[in-house]
């Protein structure tokens, strides 16, 4: 980890202490600066849970990526600051996809005077860091909750625009063994919304800018507005001027998207 080329990545300037203060600044510098995207699982590229890897792609390569990857990196450059860290096992949609799911969400729990959830890889998700205890959570304008359930685990419930409605975790370290099998299967399952869907996901202040297939949605607050793609070259600008992607080749998979956003619109129309 190369703490120096890691802050200019994402803009950061000030001195780095393992304080709150740092962690916010950090969170929202990243979360500014990088995009969350899948469009290595769209290339049929392997991803891993490595964070060297994610250093190489984010930083290097100057890429996004996504909750194994953001916050995966985003823990290395905090533990190199001096934070202790504990990686938990996040379950997107654990209230309906049931255990099959745990793992599928990188979430990490940062000891400070209490402890803190710090989460850069949910795409839409919390621009700020949050306290570890139970209520509502208001947070870059959006309303969020944290809820304890009774079997001990702790449930994320989105803003009323944001993506997926929630994901569940425990306190407990992650095995790395369960992120890493969690990690392949969503970039080969034939239901995984990482390979069926195309996205790139960035906060910007005031808002969230949301790519999925054909539909770019800016969310705000106070409301939504969307825009619908035109063409491969549209998709390969948008990329370049929203998202700091420079991403040619992604024009390849313009057939893939288009087919991909007519099956949303017909399954949204059932």
């Amino acid at each position: 980890m190369d703490l120096a080329a890691y802050f200019d990545r994402i803009g950061f300037a000030g001195a780095a202490k393992p304080d709150l203060a740092t962690l916010t600044a950090l969170h929202r510098a990243h979360l500014y600066s990088i995009p969350y995207e899948n469009f290595e699982v769209q290339f049929g590229h392997p991803l891993t849970i490595d964070p060297r890897a994610a250093y190489e792609k984010i930083v290097n390569r100057r890429r996004g990526g996504w909750c194994f990857e953001m916050n995966g990196l985003f823990a290395a450059a905090l533990e190199a600051i001096g934070f202790r860290v504990t990686r938990l096992a996040g379950g997107v949609r654990r209230d309906l996809l049931g255990e099959a799911m745990v793992g599928t969400h990188l979430v990490l729990k940062v000891d400070l005077d209490r402890p803190w959830i710090a989460d850069v890889g949910f795409g839409d998700g919390a621009l700020d860091p949050f306290p570890l205890c139970e209520g509502p959570i208001r947070n870059g304008g959006f309303d969020y909750r944290l809820e304890r359930l009774p079997d001990g685990w702790w449930r994320f419930h989105h803003h009323a625009l944001g993506g997926a409605p929630s994901f569940d975790f425990t306190e407990e370290a992650a095995d790395p063994a369960l992120l890493a099998e969690k990690c392949e299967w969503l970039q080969t399952w034939e239901k995984s919304p990482f390979v069926l869907t195309a996205t790139a996901q960035r906060h910007r202040p005031g808002e969230v800018l949301v790519l999925k297939s054909r539909r770019l949605r800016r969310i705000r607050p106070d409301g939504v507005d969307d825009h619908l793609l035109g063409c491969a070259d549209e998709l390969v600008h948008v990329l370049a001027r929203d998202f700091g992607l420079d991403l040619p080749e992604a024009a390849s998979l313009w057939p893939r998207i288009c087919a991909r956003h007519d099956e949303l619109l017909a399954a949204a129309a059932s």
